[in-house]
């Protein structure tokens, strides 16, 4: 048997095997809400802060030892400085 132009050896059955599967991955942006709810508090503190007040009052006492037309006098003189030049501008 010559093998020149022939194959010598018999047909037989392709195998075929588990397809190898490629993933090509696409993104598509989908938009999805968020919500961050804010809440604003005002917050009041008292503080003591001292205010001054003044009040005053009035009040006429009339003595019953007064002299003269309700006018007492003292025995004392009222007794005024003579002005002096002090002793440091004094002349030498």
């Amino acid at each position: 048997m010559s093998c020149f132009n022939e194959n010598p050896c018999p047909p037989v059955s392709p195998i075929v095997c588990e397809p190898i599967v490629v993933v090509r991955d696409h993104y598509v942006p989908q938009i999805v809400p968020v919500i961050h709810p804010i809440k604003v508090v005002d917050k009041i503190h008292c503080v003591p802060v001292e205010k001054h007040l003044y009040t005053y009052s009035e009040e006429e006492v009339v003595s019953e030892k007064a002299g003269y037309g309700g006018v007492t006098v003292s025995g004392n003189r009222s007794r005024k400085a003579a002005a002096r030049p002090s002793r440091s501008r004094r002349k030498k």
